[in-house]
């Protein structure tokens, strides 16, 4: 028996390697000097703060470095902050503040302080938003290659998944498989190819033109979703405009995650969102993550070693791109069966706290 389902897991790891469309590939990227354009489309950035007194500094004086040849203005949204942050985005000249009105039945926050800096951004009438994370810093030809881009490429909707914090040994064994199962649900290669029903975006970074927003009735279509990067980008490419998603090089999230406790509150936020709230999709997603992820560490102690073996070289060669991006020793790339049970039982937390009750909270607000 034990025979058999290793050689059904090695198949199963052979399969996501040459049929999933490449998801393991860290190879869709910017263009890092886009071409010049005649004329550079105006541009406003909308950030959504929220008690973000301790990076808004930084990630604000970076945007207004941002070397872009065109029209550029940006506007933060206080999210009912409790802190400094209305304070201190005041203080820098070249960001205009908005403050978010109380949030309404049915919207979800990020979704509502978006909502509100747009009904100020639209006053300007530029061709693109930009949609960024108060915790996310820009390096300075971030703006520029992502307008070259998507001129370049008449893209309605160009995203990128930020280079997460990769410092404490949590964030190194966890932040890598992160990225990865997020590719694997949402593959790039498919993501960007027009004739893929497949979309998706990263919500840290995302330039949208106007046209498109407007297309699918602004950010109202989204109002109360949870993973709201990417349903943004599927309403986008339902509606037949072309969308782009890689990996980010030059923009950085300045948000650590040092502890285990950290990284699991915000995973079990919307973790069982993406398994659509089922029971049913639970166990088979708990299911499929042990019998790919747990069954090679048995076969090694059970008398299959060659099949255990084998099927652990796969699941790490694959995993190994993303874990070379980040910059990790090899060594991190075997640690996937570890990092998958951690995320199986972030993802069990988070339909124990749909189903029966708990903490629902993010950055002090009820979600």
């Amino acid at each position: 028996m034990l025979f058999w389902a290793g050689i059904f897991c090695i198949a199963g790891w052979l399969g996501l390697a040459f049929f999933r469309h490449g998801f393991w590939r860290v190879d869709q990227l910017l263009d890092k000097t886009p071409k010049d354009l005649a004329k550079w489309p105006d541009v406003v950035a909308v950030i959504p703060a929220r008690n973000e007194a301790e990076q808004i500094e930084t990630v604000l004086k970076a945007l207004l470095e941002q070397q872009y040849p065109g029209r550029f203005e940006i506007i933060v949204v206080n999210d009912s902050s409790t802190d400094d942050t209305a304070e201190i985005v005041k203080s820098i000249n070249g960001a205009r503040l908005v403050n978010a009105a109380s949030l309404p039945d049915g919207w979800a926050g990020k979704m509502w302080a978006l909502s509100e800096g747009l009904r100020q951004a639209e006053k300007l009438k530029p061709e693109y938003y930009w949609l960024s994370d108060a915790d996310i810093y820009h390096e300075a030809g971030v703006l520029k290659a992502l307008v070259g881009h998507a001129e370049t490429r008449q893209t309605a909707l160009t995203s990128q998944m930020v280079r997460l914090k990769c410092e404490s040994f949590w964030e190194k064994l966890l932040v890598p498989a992160f990225i990865f199962y997020f590719a694997l649900i949402y593959p790039f290669r498919a993501i960007n190819n027009p004739a893929s029903s497949i979309a998706g975006a990263a919500g840290g970074s995302i330039l949208i033109k106007r046209e498109a927003l407007d297309a699918i009735g602004s950010i109202a279509a989204i109002k109360d979703a949870l993973i709201d990067d990417c349903a943004l980008g599927k309403e986008v490419k339902q509606k037949g405009y072309k969308i782009w998603l890689g990996f980010a090089e030059q923009s950085i999230s300045l948000r650590g995650y040092e502890t285990l406790a950290g990284f699991w509150a915000m995973v079990k936020r919307s973790a069982y969102t993406q398994l659509a709230y089922s029971p049913a999709l639970l166990v088979a997603a708990m299911s499929g993550l042990a019998f790919s992820h747990l069954l090679p560490v048995i076969l090694l102690f059970s008398g299959y070693f060659l099949l255990g073996l084998v099927a652990w070289a796969i699941m790490s060669f694959i995993y190994w791109p993303i874990v070379k991006f980040y910059h990790l020793s090899p060594l991190f790339a075997i640690t996937l069966p570890l990092a998958a049970s951690l995320f199986g039982a972030m993802t069990i937390s988070s339909a124990w706290a749909h189903h029966f009750g708990g903490e629902k909270q993010w950055r002090g607000r009820d979600i």
